[in-house]
């Protein structure tokens, strides 16, 4: 039976059966479950649609999945991954849209591979003049046997973050990056132009980001100003600002202020972090 044919029968004898149980009034669980997790990933989202086959007792990669074979990466349909923004895996970049994703396992090796062709079912149609993009990375071991196939995403900051494939004992780390802060700071300046600015958030984006803090500093002091001084996170952040400036007398008093406004709102949470600050302070 040619490639064409066997998808066909396949697509075709899933449904046929599927619609034979809903007939007789059958509810029946897949035997791989469905997930589809979206994250969000600096000023977009990544949106991952696939199902989540079992071990059942077997061995998995090298026999069940063989070496040097494209393999769907999950089982029925090919597993897609939708970019809302621009990204970059492992240092390739990819432009914002939907992909299906294919994997080829090896046992020191893998190949991950991004296909313009989404509308697959499981690796059969798979053409590789089709791909967008072709990678390698090294499998680790798990530590904890994973039963059920599974994508997620770990070590998520505002510019990086690590999907992992996890399945057996193995686990396969895909590194990705993203760019935003052009954009932040094109928004930041046309806000800046509004009636409602946006001292706090600006200041704290310049803080974290290694920006002018000068210009950090005079936003949150205009945010102090706007919230009458009663604000312990205000206070919080104006502080660390200061103490990033080697000002640390003025980010004592601010954490010592963080710390009065605090206990009378009742607030653990910020008596908790200015207390921190304040003895950042003093050292």
């Amino acid at each position: 039976m040619n490639t064409i044919l066997k998808t066909t029968f396949l697509v075709a004898l899933a449904f046929s059966l599927n619609a034979d149980l809903k007939a007789q009034g059958i509810s029946i669980p897949q035997p791989s479950s469905g997930q589809t997790i979206i994250q969000d990933f600096g000023l977009g989202k990544i949106t991952v649609k696939y199902s989540r086959p079992n071990t059942k007792g077997r061995k998995v990669f090298g026999e069940l999945e063989p070496y040097g074979s494209v393999w769907r990466t999950g089982a029925n349909g090919a597993t897609t991954i939708t970019f809302t923004d621009n990204v970059t895996l492992e240092g390739q970049a990819v432009p914002a849209g939907d992909y299906a994703l294919f994997t080829i396992p090896g046992k020191t090796e893998w190949t991950v591979i991004l296909n313009k062709n989404t509308k697959q079912w499981g690796a059969y149609d798979y053409k590789e003049s089709e791909d967008f993009l072709r990678f390698k990375v090294k499998p680790g071991t798990a530590k904890d046997k994973a039963e059920t196939f599974t994508i997620g995403f770990t070590d998520v900051l505002p510019t990086k973050a690590v999907m992992q494939l996890t399945w057996e004992n193995v686990v396969v780390p895909i590194n990705m990056t993203t760019s935003i802060d052009a954009k932040v700071m094109a928004s930041i300046d046309e806000a800046m132009k509004g009636d409602k600015k946006p001292y706090f958030q600006s200041a704290i984006y310049y803080l974290e980001n290694g920006k002018d803090l000068n210009k950090a500093m005079e936003w949150m002091n205009a945010a102090d100003t706007a919230d009458g001084g009663k604000s312990p996170w205000v206070k919080l952040w104006k502080g660390r600002v200061q103490l990033k400036m080697g000002n640390k007398k003025g980010a004592a008093e601010s954490a010592a202020a963080g710390i009065k406004i605090a206990t009378e709102i009742k607030n653990p949470e910020y008596i908790r972090l200015n207390t921190a600050l304040l003895a950042d302070a003093k050292k």
